[in-house]
């Protein structure tokens, strides 16, 4: 597959995937871009009866299998090392301390999801981030639409960029952490600590959203249910501690 590195969402890899090799495996094109850890394998280097996580923990490099997924995931492990191993190593913790059940957990199930489908927003302007904790689409995205130019908003999902990339739909919604995630302690990870946001509805991001109909679809963009805006802004975001205290998980928009 043939990908369109100008599109917005790929703007934080664009200059990483650039200098990608050509008619290599995805392991070895991602390892000619690295210069350390983490080095990425051939899938078939996992064991049978490892876990991922644990493998990775374990011995500093990443199974790779050769399609778009995991290039991407491989992609991100080389733009955000720091916030890939953090998560890694709370993975691999909970994999030791209670093995591997049928279920994750809700340390586990949370990590899992903002490593698929996360966004990072370490600074967003005020109007907005307390627009999308209220779930005011419209404040978020029209009110208030000249605040979006250059506001630090990225994809970190490797699975939600896959998506982008083949299937782009309105619905697509990305699981957004303000502030530093790298802060968050276990417990707060556990708590799903993060705000939902259809990623299509982003400025710049999809032509149809220039029309403000576009917001107007509620399976979408559903209102909120019962906190107000700053209650919901600071049960996520540690870094605002001045409009209250962390309160419960966040659900799908």
């Amino acid at each position: 597959m043939t990908l369109d590195w100008r599109q917005p969402w790929f703007a934080p890899l664009r200059e990483i995937a650039a200098a990608l090799p050509a008619d290599r495996t995805a392991a070895d094109a991602l390892n000619a871009l690295g210069a350390g850890a983490p080095r990425f394998v051939a899938s078939v280097e996992l064991p049978p009866g490892e876990a991922y996580e644990a493998f990775i923990a374990r011995s500093g490099t990443v199974p790779t299998r050769d399609n778009l997924h995991d290039l991407l995931n491989g992609l991100m492990w080389l733009h955000q090392p720091a916030l890939k191993q953090g998560l890694n190593r709370l993975q691999a913790a909970q994999i030791a301390a209670q093995g591997i059940g049928p279920t994750r957990g809700a340390l586990r199930d949370a990590l899992t999801l903002f490593d698929e489908h996360g966004a990072l927003w370490p600074d967003p302007p005020p109007a907005l981030a307390e627009a999308l904790a209220a779930r005011d689409w419209l404040a978020l995205f029209v009110t208030h639409r000249a605040l979006w130019r250059d506001t630090g908003f990225e994809v970190f999902g490797h699975a939600l960029l896959e998506q982008l990339a083949s299937a782009p739909r309105k619905a697509l919604t990305a699981f957004v952490a303000l502030g530093d995630p790298l802060a968050w302690s276990a417990e707060q990870w556990a708590a799903k600590p993060f705000l939902p946001l259809p990623v299509l509805g982003i400025p710049g991001w999809w032509p149809a959203n220039e029309d403000p109909a576009f917001y107007a679809d509620s399976k979408v963009f559903r209102p909120p249910r019962l906190k107000a805006a700053s209650s919901l802004l600071t049960s996520r975001c540690p870094r605002w501690p001045r409009l209250g205290r962390p309160g419960g998980p966040s659900r799908n928009p």
